[in-house]
């Protein structure tokens, strides 16, 4: 028990130190990043990657996709009601210290749905393409999402951690189905006969820079002008 008692307190002080740094251009960025609209293009564009290079066997992985983003939403969902850890913005004896931009969030914070799903898009991506371009540059974006959810006061670091294993292992098992599905079905497996050319994860990756620069710029610029408040 005392040991639980001091990772929590770990746990707390670290928030508190990634929480309280903290400015008007990092607000309102971090909050473009949690948001899922915000990457639509750069989810497409991996999608239509998918599509050029599996073609029709492209369906099969769209469905191991949206099973994956399933698990991952309700197992930390039934997590969260089952340990019923208050968010640090929703805790009356600690909300007081918490820096909160954007919106409280839900009553429950373990684990992270957002961590859990950035990480498992991360890791079913990276061993279905295999590129090693491409995994270096995920799963700081995975990382990224997920310190956005520390920075607006919604999760604690322990939160993150725990929901960035549980996307790790369901993108690993729902990745480890898919090719037992596709072996099933054909005696070749095809998935691992085609890897992602550095030319391919290059456009991904400069989708995905293009949409962080884009997304500070635009920050930046309303900024500068006054046109939200600092």
């Amino acid at each position: 028990m005392e040991f639980l008692n001091l990772l929590k307190s770990w746990d707390q002080n670290l928030f508190l130190f990634l929480n309280g740094m903290h400015n008007p251009l990092c607000d309102y960025s971090m909050t473009l990043f949690t948001l899922t609209p915000t990457w639509l293009i750069f989810y497409v564009t991996i999608l239509a990657i998918i599509v050029k290079k599996h073609g029709k066997k492209s369906l099969f992985i769209f469905f191991a996709i949206a099973l994956m983003i399933l698990c991952a939403d309700q197992f930390s969902g039934i997590l969260k009601h089952t340990v019923q850890r208050l968010r640090p913005s929703n805790d009356p004896a600690f909300s007081q210290l918490v820096h909160i931009f954007f919106k409280k969030g839900g009553q429950f914070g373990f684990v992270s749905a957002h961590a859990a799903n950035t990480f498992a898009i991360a890791t079913f991506t990276s061993l279905l393409f295999r590129n090693r371009k491409y995994a270096m540059f995920m799963f700081p974006w995975a990382i990224m999402i997920s310190y956005s959810r520390i920075y607006l006061g919604v999760h604690y670091p322990g939160d993150v951690i725990c929901g960035a294993i549980l996307g790790i292992g369901i993108g690993i098992g729902i990745f480890k189905l898919l090719n037992y599905a596709e072996s099933r079905l054909s005696p070749v497996n095809l998935f691992a006969r085609n890897p992602l050319k550095d030319k391919e994860a290059n456009r991904i990756i400069e989708v995905g820079v293009f949409t962080i620069i884009m997304c500070i710029g635009i920050i930046a610029m309303l900024l500068v002008n006054d046109v939200i408040p600092h």
